[in-house]
């Protein structure tokens, strides 16, 4: 437990320090975020934004990893396989945002790479963070809710390698596609974690019921460092915020949510966990079903992703991220009531 507090700690006090840094730097060599306006069908509303800091994730990066590392200091937590594959991914994601942010600064508008490019490659990286999960690590290979037998559906492994992969990058551009107001995917990210911390060390409390996940001790380490790293970022990002988290920050988030739904042998669970990105990424899912099933003429949304649509219907953007956050924690409180009822379920068995 003292490493779990350690990790959460040093990672929220460096994401303060080098988050405060990255505004200071990044507003002085003028790297700020473009804002796409009418003419790019993009919100307008928002342009008061532009040239706000940006790529903010980087302090998010560096502060969960500073804050893992330094839990790793004390005697008893080794470094485990499964939380080096994570950390590779996340910085491979990372640095595929990083570029897309780039190209946003230097061109000083909001489109980077192309879109179904950056979403190729992407898939590609997600593929190759579940196979390399699966070749090197022990984890579960089942389709499971709570634990690696409830349902514990077998499929063949490159059946669970193509589900993982998708389940990464889907994840992934969900949380991306949330990345729109002030502290929304931030925030919404720091509840998810705190739910896998929750899942982690209840993991490693009660190894008859949870023995399929490998270093639950590790795994919750990672997820406090990410939590207080989102904690300390949210000083300066909550509205108005004072540098946005930008691709960097959204692809690094994404992908270590969904490897720690895989190494925790919870991939349906995510979808509650991850509840509000999912909202985000379906309410532009439907949008454009819409629009092509319309012939582009009609529009379920007046604009996507839904927190858009809230903000044209006349919400203050305060309300719609305090009301969104509120969605979000209710999605993980759902998620651990599913957990939490399982493990008590399971727990009593044989219990007269």
């Amino acid at each position: 437990m003292i490493a779990v507090m350690i990790a959460g700690v040093v990672a929220g006090l460096v994401s303060l320090f080098v988050t405060r840094f990255l505004i200071t730097a990044f507003r002085t060599r003028g790297l700020g975020q473009p804002i796409l306006g009418k003419e790019d069908r993009g919100p307008e509303h928002h342009m008061a934004k532009q040239g706000t800091p940006t790529m903010g994730g980087i302090a998010i990066i560096v502060a969960a990893l500073v804050g893992w590392l330094a839990a790793h200091v004390r005697d008893g937590l080794p470094f485990s396989t499964q939380g080096l594959i994570i950390w590779v991914g996340v910085l491979a994601m990372a640095t595929m945002g990083f570029l897309d942010d780039f190209i946003k600064v230097r061109k000083r508008h909001n489109r980077g790479i192309f879109w179904k490019q950056k979403n190729y490659i992407t898939m590609a990286m997600s593929f190759g963070i579940a196979w390399w999960l699966v070749a090197q690590t022990g984890i579960s290979e089942t389709i499971s809710l709570t634990r690696a037998d409830y349902p514990g559906w077998d499929v063949p492994t490159w059946l669970y390698i193509i589900v993982a992969g998708l389940v990464i990058w889907s994840t992934t551009n969900a949380v991306n596609v949330t990345d729109g107001l002030d502290g929304l995917a931030g925030g919404s990210a720091l509840m998810a974690y705190g739910g896998f911390m929750i899942i982690g060390y209840t993991a490693l409390r009660f190894p008859d019921i949870y023995g399929a996940v490998v270093n639950p001790l590790d795994l919750t380490v990672l997820a406090a460092a990410f939590a207080g790293a989102c904690m300390g970022f949210l000083w300066f990002n909550a509205a108005p915020a004072r540098i946005i988290m930008g691709d960097v920050g959204a692809l690094a988030i994404g992908s270590s949510l969904a490897l720690l739904a895989l190494t925790t042998n919870t991939l349906l669970l995510l979808v509650f966990l991850c509840g509000i990105n999912v909202m985000e990424a379906g309410s532009v899912a439907v949008q454009m079903s819409v629009f092509k099933a319309s012939g582009r003429k009609k529009r379920l949304f007046r604009m996507t992703p839904i927190h858009h649509h809230f903000e044209l219907l006349g919400w203050p953007e305060t309300t719609v991220i305090i009301r969104f956050w509120l969605i979000a924690a209710i999605c993980v409180g759902a998620a651990l009531g599913v957990f939490i009822g399982d493990f008590t379920r399971v727990s009593n068995i044989g219990v007269p």
